[in-house]
């Protein structure tokens, strides 16, 4: 009775079967490789930092009439010595007509104003509002060449 019971829907499944034909899809031609041949007289040799101290040097040369630098006999300042990461403002006041910065760097607070230095990068204080500290900082690029870049530090709340 069991093969019976089901035989209808073999049948089915059979003439199902024949009617499906399987089709697979032709697929592109791979593209050629053609292999670079490197001769090592012929070319620059890519790992060679002779090459790289040459662009440099002429860089250096090109910069030595006046380009940017740090004055490093100038004394640091105290919050010199932290990276500007690590340097936190929780608050700003007014003075008369003088506006200062409340740095928290570590467990101390510190007063700063326009002109001051602060962060490893010889960033100079250039502005101070009540929410922000402006800093212009000198920061070597790829090529040896010092360049500014602006930053600042936003006011934060400090967690106890």
């Amino acid at each position: 009775m069991r093969g019976g019971e089901h035989s209808d829907i073999k049948k089915w499944m059979d003439e199902e079967t024949k009617a499906m034909k399987g089709r697979v899809d032709k697929i592109e031609e791979p593209k050629k490789f053609v292999a670079y041949k490197y001769e090592s007289d012929k070319s620059v040799d890519p790992f060679n930092l002779s090459k790289i101290a040459q662009v440099t040097d002429e860089k250096k040369g090109a910069a030595k009439g006046g380009g940017l630098k740090p004055d490093f006999d100038r004394p640091k300042e105290v919050l010199e010595a932290f990276p500007l990461e690590n340097l936190v403002m929780v608050g700003m006041m007014k003075q008369k007509t003088a506006f200062f910065g409340i740095i928290k760097a570590e467990a101390n607070l510190h007063r700063v104003k326009v002109g001051n230095y602060m962060g490893q990068n010889f960033g100079i204080v250039t502005g101070i509002t009540e929410t922000e500290i402006t800093l212009k900082e000198l920061v070597q690029d790829g090529g040896g060449d010092w360049v500014e870049r602006v930053s600042t530090l936003q006011l934060q709340e400090v967690r106890k």
